[in-house]
């Protein structure tokens, strides 16, 4: 900031003055007004000068230059204590608030314009439409109310006649979701009267002079304010700054932009023409009754607002009344009654329009949907622009409300500044030299305080029974309040001749009873309840409500306002505040002159000397150990991840030495108070610089653990598709031996089985196995099948039971008819014997036939011949021509019985229990050719055959046949 600003342009800081006094401060404050330098900081309270001038410092540039910068950075700018509230919401998600205040004119209006353009340019980076639209709404919201709620006065163009307080929701990105508005003791009066040199409302003007021809007839309108008596004061007074044709455009396109739909429009300036025309409303007196001047208005007015004429005529002219008996009787006005009455419906009216108007804005920007688990913390800026002091020629109830509303807004800057920072200096026990300041308390218990406060005295008076004057009430403030230091009147105070006897206190003027009590008919009030028009019936629910119906006594204006007022403190004081404090430079809206006494005069009252001494000789910066650590710690190697000292308090020193920051500190009991900003520059700069490599490390180790977590998960997802490969392979055989469980006892071998679809995993294997079973079974000849489906048999049967069974070799099956395997018998001998036993054998098929040993019950072997039909198994006699020595059934046999080793044992098992136990030779040319496994697998592949042949649609084999045809490969060890 000092590089930026030089010393030409006088202290940046009024906490950098040479001396704290009242001639310094207004030179400096002087100096910084003539070179254009309308903002100065104390501390962090901007002291603003109103320059009556447009300035070129508020731009987009302007607004890159403040974003996300520290508050001393740059020169002193709103956009300086704006960032500096967002950030304090953002980083530590605190509540800030930013209390616009100084006297009216002094530039609050403006102030909180910007702060608001600023808010809207610096969030929302990436665009986001919801967003972007909350915005477009929290900005055009103020140029609505400013048209119904502002107005020119002597001292501004654009004064607030109302006070607002807006909320603004942020997320925990910090981009805004929402907001609502709250708004304070709207001036309605002056919908009827103004002060010489003032207008009425904006919003009046605008419609008359800005709207479309075609809108004006429908209004019954001329475009001469003039015209109108509400707004024909302010009709000859023109605004420099503001053209009404141009505004009403902004206001028209504003609406729409916010959400207001056509008819809402439309019953929005319906309700503007019928004040207008209400003003123009003349009532005369027949002698016995008082009659309307002029019948069209009150038609016009009727057709405005979408009730019956009649009806409107009876609530102007009539009040219903409700007797003690519960009798209703009509009562007719005076002139002055009708008169009142038609004032304070014109009132009303706008007021409530306001008030819906506000309310409707609300509807719309308030936060929707909003779940703290889901969307994180909500946190809030509030930005507090409410109407300033005024001290006027004639001061009415109006401006007593506004200027204790300012008193309860400087006794809260006096709590939170002056009077509550001394006792943290104190409870902490850091060394403090006490500075005096006039604590305005007193003030605002003269005005709130119950039973003996101003506002009470004159509820009392507005609840008493009878004719109760302003004079009466008068005398009541001054027996109570006649002792007060800070209350007078001219009875109290004879020589002053600034107030009239029986009417002035404190220089305020009478009329406050009625303006306190605030009446209105109820026959207003259910005229417009029954409109049809249901956007002016929604302003009026309490028109609902039956004449005879007792209510309570309603809260008077003055409480009401109190009781906002004091909500609002209390709303603010929760908050973390940031102060703007105005200064209205001249009386005559000039950017060259400064008037010094005037100025010198806010500045006393504003206590802004008070709070350079308060700030100069205290500390700028506190926190709280725990937090300072948990911010700063990276920043020291000693504290770095985590301290290893017995306190939070001696790791902070730690740090606080390290960067030789030991003379510009204090030690509380639970803080560490920094006295200039600059340390904490420094070290918020040291942390910015460090937090990209802190980001990279830790960036670094998360991606590590997200990588070795991705990898245990990837383990166990290919752990967790083995096992489960291995289970759908298994299950994918498990199904294909089920489906080929009984293919050998189909006459087909299972070739009309469907095979199930294999898992992927098996889909390749699957093609291969079935593309080589094929290529493998076409090239065998049909002569080779029978031996191919003898030895698939016997493979089932010996497979894992007996280690050899010969089914490498070529099987023979009928060896006795092969002479290379006969045991010495010639050719011509064997050949002999052969064909003689087929005459007289019949038989289709031989199924095996060899030379075997025969052991009897005399364990005497003898060689004998073993020839097994399709029919048959016969035991011959080589010896005696073959002669058939035994004849068994083949249907007989039950079983057949082998070892596990490699010798040619077999025994038959017959149904008779006549068994065979032989012992087959192997024959002369192959000594250790094994010729079991032939054996088995022949019959095995025989009795296969015929069961499916002879029992084609039988499904079910009885027990003994089933054993037949399911052989058993017993193990028979011990034969």
């Amino acid at each position: 900031m000092a590089e930026l600003e030089g010393l030409e342009f006088g202290k940046s800081d009024f906490v950098l003055l040479d001396e704290v006094t009242m001639e310094q401060f207004m030179d400096n404050l002087k100096l910084r007004f003539e070179k254009g330098r309308i903002y100065t900081f104390i501390g962090e309270v901007v002291v603003s000068v109103n320059p009556y001038k447009h300035l070129d410092i508020y731009g987009k540039e302007v607004i890159e230059d403040y974003r996300g910068r520290e508050l001393y950075e740059n020169p002193p700018h709103l956009f300086a204590v704006a960032d500096a509230a967002y950030k304090a919401m953002k980083r530590r998600a605190k509540d800030t608030c930013i209390v616009i205040s100084g006297e009216s004119g002094a530039g609050k209006t403006e102030a909180s314009k910007y702060i608001m353009q600023y808010i809207a340019a610096i969030t929302n980076p990436n665009q986001r439409a919801e967003v972007e639209s909350v915005k477009n709404v929290l900005l055009k919201s103020n140029c609505v109310l400013e048209a119904f709620g502002n107005a020119k006065t002597n001292r501004n163009d654009n004064s607030s006649r109302f006070g607002k307080y807006m909320d603004i929701n942020f997320n925990f990105n910090g981009d805004p979701t929402g907001g609502h508005i709250n708004n304070y003791l709207l001036e309605k009066s002056r919908v009827v009267q103004q002060q010489d040199g003032e207008r009425n409302f904006h919003s009046f003007y605008q419609v008359l002079r800005g709207g479309s021809d075609e809108l004006l007839k429908s209004l019954y309108l001329q475009r001469d304010p003039a015209e109108y008596a509400y707004t024909s004061q302010g009709a000859s007074v023109t605004l420099a700054s503001n053209n009404d044709s141009l505004c009403h455009k902004a206001v028209m396109a504003a609406l729409k932009v916010i959400g207001f739909t056509t008819e809402e429009i439309s019953s929005i300036y319906k309700i503007l023409s019928t004040i207008l025309h209400l003003g123009n409303l003349q009532f005369t007196s027949d002698g016995e009754h008082v009659v309307l001047v002029g019948e069209d208005t009150v038609k016009h007015i009727s057709e405005l607002t979408s009730t019956e004429p009649e009806n409107t005529r009876k609530a102007l002219l009539y009040r219903t009344v409700a007797t003690g008996g519960g009798e209703v009787i009509e009562k007719g006005h005076n002139e002055q009654e009708a008169s009142y009455g038609r004032d304070a419906f014109a009132k009303a009216l706008y007021e409530r329009l306001f008030a819906w108007i506000v309310g409707r804005i609300n509807s719309v920007i308030e936060v929707k949907d909003y779940n703290p688990a889901l969307h994180g913390k909500n946190t809030v800026i509030g930005v507090l622009d409410i109407y300033g002091f005024e001290i006027f020629d004639n001061n009415s109830f109006e401006q007593f409300c506004i200027n204790y509303c300012n008193e309860k807004l400087q006794q809260l800057f006096i709590e939170l500044i002056l009077r509550q920072e001394q006792d943290e200096y104190q409870r902490e026990g850091i060394t403090w030299q006490h500075i005096e300041y006039f604590n305005n308390q007193i003030i605002v218990d003269l005005v709130e305080q119950p039973h003996k406060g101003i506002i009470s005295i004159l509820d009392e008076a507005c609840l008493t029974a009878g004719k109760v004057t302003d004079t009466v009430c008068l005398d009541s403030m001054n027996k109570k309040l006649g002792q007060h230091p800070h209350y007078t009147s001219r009875k109290l105070c004879p020589g002053d001749k600034t107030m009239e006897f029986n009417r002035d206190f404190l220089f305020y003027s009478p009329g406050f009873l009625d303006k306190n009590k605030d009446p209105l008919f109820q026959d207003f009030k259910r005229l417009m309840y029954n409109s049809s028009d249901h956007v002016l019936k929604e302003m009026w629910p309490d028109g609902k409500m039956s004449i005879t119906e007792v209510t309570k006594r309603p809260l008077t204006a003055a409480t009401l306002f109190k009781n906002s007022i004091i909500a609002l403190v209390d709303k603010l004081a929760c908050k973390e505040p940031y102060y703007v404090r105005c200064i209205k430079p001249n009386e005559v809206k000039s950017p060259l002159l400064f008037d010094d006494g005037r100025c010198q005069h806010q500045v006393a009252y504003l206590g802004l000397l008070e709070n350079v001494r308060v700030r100069r000789a205290g500390f700028a910066y506190r926190q709280p150990y725990a937090r300072f650590l948990q911010r700063y710690k990276m920043t020291c190697e000693y504290t770095w991840p985590n301290h290893l000292m017995s306190t939070d308090q001696e790791a902070v020193e730690a740090i606080v030495n390290q960067h030789g920051f030991e003379d510009d500190v204090a030690y509380g009991h639970t803080k560490l108070f920094v006295r200039t900003p600059r340390t904490l520059f420094t070290l918020e700069q040291e942390r910015a610089a460090l937090i990209p490599i802190l980001v990279l490390f830790l960036q670094k180790v998360w991606r590590g653990a997200l990588a070795r977590m991705r990898c245990r998960k990837i383990r166990a997802i290919y752990t967790i598709m083995a096992h489960y490969k291995c289970y759908k392979v298994k299950a994918h055989f498990w199904e294909v031996e089920r489906r080929f469980a009984n293919v050998r006892n189909m006459a087909d071998y299972g070739k009309s089985v469907e095979w199930p679809t294999p898992p992927a995993a098996l889909m390749q294997f699957h093609r291969i196995t079935q593309w080589w079973a094929r290529q493998l079974i076409k090239n065998i000849p049909p002569s080779d099948m029978a031996e191919v489906r003898a030895k698939v048999a016997a493979l089932s049967a010996l497979s894992g039971e007996r280690v050899d069974w010969g089914y490498s070799r070529a099987w023979e099956r009928d060896y006795l008819a092969n002479v290379s395997f006969s045991l010495g018998y010639s050719f011509r001998t064997l050949t002999l014997h052969i064909f003689t036993l087929i005459r007289h054998i019949k038989y289709s098929q031989v199924l095996f036939s060899c030379s075997v040993r025969m052991l009897n019950w005399f364990n005497n072997t003898k060689d004998r011949a073993l020839l097994i039909t399709d029919k048959h198994i016969y035991r011959l006699e080589p010896k005696k021509h073959f002669k058939v020595q035994k004849r068994i059934s083949l249907d007989t046999v039950v079983g057949v019985s082998v070892t596990s080793g490699s010798d040619q044992m077999v025994a038959l098992h017959t149904a008779s229990q006549d068994d065979f136990l032989v012992h087959l030779q192997r024959g002369q040319l192959n000594p250790n050719q094994d010729r079991v496994g032939e054996l088995v697998g022949s019959l095995t592949d025989h009795f296969t055959r015929s069961r499916i042949s002879t029992m084609e649609t039988v499904l079910l084999l009885s027990s003994s046949k089933r054993q037949k045809c399911h052989y058993l490969a017993q193990v028979s060890l011990d034969q």
